[in-house]
């Protein structure tokens, strides 16, 4: 470990940011099969209750990291870093404002699964989708496309 890594600190960051990259590139791979609106906001139900909220290890290190981040400017620059991808991965379906949303409502509930002992249901999340998303998609002026 010492050859490689300065130290604890070190060694946590580069653990934590390959833990981000890999959880935006799952978040990314979801949001690039859709070919629809329809199918964006059917992939953000499956990001939140497949991916986000199904794995306890994952919760555990999404809290870990928000600790961190709430006391480091490192770890601050890492959760940016990681939330600007998944909005950059939202907005090519969503207009930048409901991207935001949609990703506040991924960490709301990641929050809330880590300490509320009842998970929210599959219905539960789509009606949150839904109401976030609408059913129209936005002109495609609005969408904030990278």
């Amino acid at each position: 470990m010492t050859y490689h890594f300065s130290g604890l600190d070190e060694l946590l960051r580069e653990a934590f940011a390959r833990f981000a990259a890999t959880v935006a590139a799952r978040f990314r791979r979801r949001m690039d099969s859709a070919t629809s609106y329809e199918e964006a906001k059917k992939a953000m139900v499956e990001i939140i209750t497949e991916d986000v909220l199904s794995s306890e290890r994952e919760i555990v290190l999404t809290h870990e990291l928000y600790s961190l981040a709430a006391r480091d400017q490192s770890y601050r620059d890492l959760t940016s870093a990681w939330m600007a991808q998944s909005q950059a991965a939202l907005r090519r379906h969503f207009d930048p404002v409901t991207a935001r949303i949609l990703d506040a409502l991924i960490e709301g509930l990641t929050i809330n699964r880590a300490l509320d002992q009842q998970p929210r249901s599959v219905e539960d999340v789509r009606v949150a989708v839904e109401r976030i998303a609408g059913h129209q998609p936005p002109d495609l002026g609005e969408r904030g496309l990278p």
